[in-house]
């Protein structure tokens, strides 16, 4: 009989498919994991107003019971990760969570805006996230908008800025920074700086042009955590997601005129060329 290994999303739901649990739980199947969810919130967006994107926060008791059933099973969880959580409650809720069923190898994707929208989700839950979850993650994955909030240095324009951003964050107690530049830095390459406490990694890949890359960053923080639950060491977590990753942005597709997912069968078909 195979051994069951078991990843845990704590997230919302996107029902174009690109992003958010749906993202992470194919993300956590193509690593042959049994993914479980705990959706946070529900993500709309209206096509008849350029993709508008609304944002709804479940109640609070349905998470918990979520909660209650995910974690149910006669089998522990190997690894989990956050994505986009709705409120302070929610924060508190998973971080009382983590606490309660000793959950290990955790990772933060500290989801403060949906792509395409410049309003941060709500102030006091980044404030919160901060607080509470960066400093009991494993690895956390903020773009540089996060990073740029979580450390207090605003915007970050160059490496430099940014390897300053993952030692203020590292200081908070997170164990393993990885600050997703990806293509918002003024060169032709894709570039992550990953920040273990001691030494700076620069992750670099070449630039798809491709506008196709809705759902990237929730991917990325999927796939480190179902390397994480593989048994694999946080740095090879990350250097997988990263091949990963770039593999599901240059077979995406577009989905409709406003937006186009990342395709996250890619990196599996890819080896079988």
């Amino acid at each position: 009989m195979n051994t069951i290994i078991k990843t845990l999303t704590f997230a919302g739901s996107d029902a174009s498919g690109g992003a958010g649990i749906e993202a992470d739980l194919k993300t956590f199947t193509e690593y042959s994991t049994y993914g479980l969810a705990v959706v946070t919130t529900i993500a709309t967006m209206d096509p008849k107003s350029n993709w508008k994107h609304s944002v709804f926060t479940m109640p609070i008791d349905v998470v918990r019971s979520q909660i209650d059933t995910a974690l149910a099973s006669d089998v522990q969880v190997n690894a989990m990760k956050t994505g986009m959580i709705g409120s302070v409650e929610i924060v508190e809720l998973i971080k009382d969570t983590i606490e309660k069923y000793d959950l290990k190898n955790i990772v933060i994707d500290p989801v403060l805006a949906c792509k395409g929208e410049d309003d941060l989700l709500n102030p006091e839950t980044a404030e919160a996230i901060k607080k509470f979850l960066i400093p009991i993650a494993t690895v956390t994955t903020p773009n540089l908008t996060e990073a740029g909030i979580f450390s207090g240095l605003g915007k970050l324009k160059t490496i430099n800025d940014i390897k300053k951003a993952a030692k203020i964050i590292y200081d908070l107690g997170a164990k393993h920074v990885v600050i997703k530049g990806g293509k918002a830095l003024e060169n032709n390459m894709a570039i992550d700086i990953y920040y273990d406490g001691t030494d700076y990694y620069v992750l670099e890949s070449k630039k798809i042009s491709s506008a196709n890359n809705h759902g990237a960053g929730c991917t990325f923080a999927a796939a480190i955590t179902a390397g994480l639950a593989n048994g694999l060491s946080p740095k090879d977590s990350i250097y997988k997601a990263k091949d990963f990753v770039t593999e599901a942005i240059k077979s995406g597709f577009k989905f409709n005129e406003f937006v186009g997912p990342v395709f996250h069968s890619a990196y599996r078909l890819s080896k079988k060329d």
